[in-house]
């Protein structure tokens, strides 16, 4: 994979006109700087905190949203998946799935996506080490499907922070598959007393260019124009407006190497 991937959108799709926004700006910029696309935004969100946090729009509303978006901006799509009975209508909408950190042991649910036939991206459990991801590879490869990525996004660090090894995308990148780094997730602060995950939005461009720097094959930013404004993740996406500035030096970055 030579051409850098970038996996980029909302946490959460809210409504039509945000998430159109960000998909038509984002594809504008990856032109700009031939970069691979893929339009990022979970139907809906399994992993909160507290009761009343928000989990997401209608479903299938969120799921024509993503289909609408691919078919506007002829670009790919990408959307989170909880339980092993998803895969197989998801994959009707969106043209790649993801696991979730917390999920990626879980068999049924790699076995479901890998037999779509669909691209996989699975993220590495925050409580995971670089060299055990070879197995939720495994699981994935045993169905035939070899479209696989793996998703750096840090490790526990203490109760509520995370840390990000620098040396996880070389450890990742031995089994064989690409490697991503989620740049945003990567910057949390989780199990906040109030019930809202934190972050420091701040990291994210030296979490991008550090991880340019090792190696990664692609990276996953959540954006939003407005974030304090967003149902999911508001204090750790990245203001729009500041990823053509991340991505231009990202490129100058992987080019010098």
């Amino acid at each position: 994979m030579s051409k850098l991937t970038l996996i980029a959108g909302p946490c959460a799709i809210e409504e039509k006109e945000t998430s159109f926004l960000i998909a038509e700006k984002v594809k504008q910029i990856c032109n700009l700087l031939d970069i691979r696309f893929i339009f990022k935004g979970s139907y809906k969100k399994a992993n909160r905190s507290r009761l009343d946090s928000f989990t997401g729009i209608d479903e299938q509303n969120a799921l024509n949203i993503l289909k609408e978006i691919a078919d506007e901006f002829q670009i790919e799509t990408i959307t989170d998946v909880h339980e092993s009975h998803e895969p197989e209508k998801i994959a009707a909408f969106v043209d790649h799935l993801q696991i979730p950190a917390f999920l990626c042991r879980q068999t049924d649910l790699l076995l479901a996506a890998g037999n779509t036939g669909l691209g996989v991206n699975i993220k590495k459990g925050q409580f995971m080490s670089p060299a055990s991801m070879k197995f939720a590879l495994e699981k994935v490869q045993s169905t035939g499907n070899d479209n696989i990525w793996l998703c750096e996004r840090g490790n526990s660090f203490g109760y509520n922070d995370l840390i990000v090894d620098a040396t996880s995308i070389h450890q990742m990148k031995k089994h064989g598959a690409p490697v991503i780094m989620d740049c945003t997730h990567a910057v949390q602060k989780p199990n906040q007393i109030g019930g809202v995950t934190g972050g420091d939005p701040t990291l994210i461009e030296a979490i991008a260019l550090s991880a340019a720097a090792t190696g990664a094959d692609g990276l996953f930013i959540e954006t939003h124009p407005n974030p304090a404004s967003a149902k999911s993740d508001p204090h750790t996406m990245l203001q729009l407006d500041q990823l053509e500035m991340i991505l231009t030096k990202v490129i100058k970055v992987k080019d010098a190497l």
